[in-house]
C-alpha cells in the first residue's frame, strides 16, 4: 500500500510539473515598441511616463514586460549625454525594468547626421544601444509580434 501510494504521490507531483510548465509556455511574453522622434521635453517625459506605467502594471501582476524606446530624429537627444534631460530616468528605469528588460535603441543614422552637422562625435548615455536605423528597429520589432505605442 505504501508503494502505491509513493507512486501516485511522485505521478501527482510529475503530473503539476507538466501542467505548470506547459501554462508557462503558453503565457504570450509582453513586449512594447515605443518610441521617441521629437525633441519636445513634454514628449520625452511622456514616453519614460508610458514605460514606467507599463512595468509598474507587470510588476504588480508578478509579471515581465521587455521594452524597446526607440529614439531617432531630433528625438536622439534623449540619449545624447551632452543634451539629455533624463539621464537620471533613463539610468532608473534600466534598473526598474529587472526581470524584465529595457533597451534604448538609439539610431546610427541620426547619430551619424548630427556627427557631420556639428563637426564632432557624438557621446551616448550608457544606456543606450545603437541600432542600424531607429525605423528599421521598429519595423523588425513589429514583425517578430512586438506591440508599438507611439507617446
Amino acid at each position: 500500500m505504501r508503494n502505491l501510494v509513493r507512486r501516485l504521490s511522485v505521478a501527482v507531483v510529475m503530473s503539476l510539473s507538466l501542467v505548470t510548465a506547459g501554462l508557462a509556455a503558453d503565457a504570450k511574453p509582453h513586449r512594447l515598441a515605443l518610441h521617441v522622434d521629437q525633441n519636445d521635453p513634454a514628449v520625452i517625459n511622456l514616453a519614460l511616463n508610458n514605460v514606467t506605467n507599463v512595468i509598474e502594471y507587470y510588476r504588480a501582476k508578478g509579471e515581465s514586460v521587455d521594452i524597446d524606446l526607440v529614439a531617432y530624429g531630433p528625438g536622439l537627444n534623449m540619449l545624447r549625454t551632452d543634451k539629455s534631460t533624463v539621464r537620471d530616468r533613463i539610468k532608473q528605469l534600466k534598473e526598474l525594468a529587472f526581470p524584465g528588460k529595457i533597451q534604448f535603441s538609439a539610431c546610427n543614422n541620426t547619430k551619424v547626421n548630427m556627427e557631420k552637422a556639428e563637426g564632432h562625435a557624438v557621446t551616448l548615455v550608457p544606456e543606450a544601444t545603437i541600432v542600424d536605423a531607429g525605423v528599421v528597429q521598429l519595423m523588425e520589432l513589429q514583425e517578430q509580434g512586438w506591440s508599438y505605442v507611439r507617446p
